[in-house]
């Protein structure tokens, strides 16, 4: 006898999740990165960038955390993505998963650099050899971004829940990341990052997982015979 379908699944809560820390990544993201290690790290300057960070170290604190907290968001949104991509291929699906709780433990580790930083502050030199720490972990684990990107690219497109369209600025960006990881190594010339160019695809994803998304009621499947 055969057991009755599953009830229609609605993907309102993985994409409320995915969408809503997305936004907040951005923000903690534009705190570290932008606010805080553009704001007081001078390349090259061991002197100033240690003078600037001792000034201000209370922000440059909140910036570690900020980035410390966009990776634990990372992880959440890996197990949102999970869930409203596995019903397209669940192989795939976690992959992706998986690629982007590597790129969170990359982007920790990365991190702890920034934090080791704040123990030196006498000590110019290695201050600004762990800010240049971070960039070049960080850098590399773009790469294991873009992988990721390019495997919900792939899904999306895949899907008949959201338009295909969608897939392809997605794997844009992902290619992006990957060009922005192995540039500096294969190109000693590479300044412009690609991924400037091609983040379309994650802000594409964010609107729709916060608008449309939560709209999407999958059909039911059936279950496999009892027997």
């Amino acid at each position: 006898m055969d057991a009755p379908p599953s009830s229609p699944r609605t993907l309102r809560a993985p994409s409320l999740t995915a969408g809503v820390a997305l936004i907040l990544m951005g923000v903690l993201g534009a705190l570290g990165g932008v606010v805080v290690l553009q704001g007081l790290v001078t390349p090259g300057d061991a002197a100033r960038t240690a003078a600037d960070i001792a000034a201000s170290e209370s922000l440059f604190r909140a910036g570690v955390a900020a980035l410390a907290t966009v990776a634990v968001l990372d992880i959440v949104v890996a197990a949102a993505l999970y869930a409203l991509f596995e019903g397209v291929n669940r192989a795939v699906a976690t992959a992706a998963a998986w690629f982007r709780v590597a790129y969170a433990a990359v982007l920790a580790a990365s991190t702890g650099h920034l934090a080791l930083a704040l123990d030196h502050l006498d000590d110019p030199e290695r201050v600004l050899a762990a800010t240049e720490a971070f960039a070049s972990v960080w850098g590399l684990g773009l790469g294991v971004f873009g992988v990721h990107l390019l495997a919900v690219g792939w899904l999306a497109v895949k899907a008949d829940f959201i338009h295909s369209a969608f897939g392809v600025l997605l794997a844009a960006a992902g290619l992006g990341y990957l060009a922005d990881a192995l540039g500096p190594i294969l190109f000693s010339g590479y300044a412009v990052p690609a991924a400037l160019f091609t983040f379309v695809g994650e802000l594409a994803l964010i609107v729709w997982l916060l608008t449309r998304g939560p709209r999407v009621v999958l059909p039911a499947r059936a279950h496999s015979p009892s027997g």
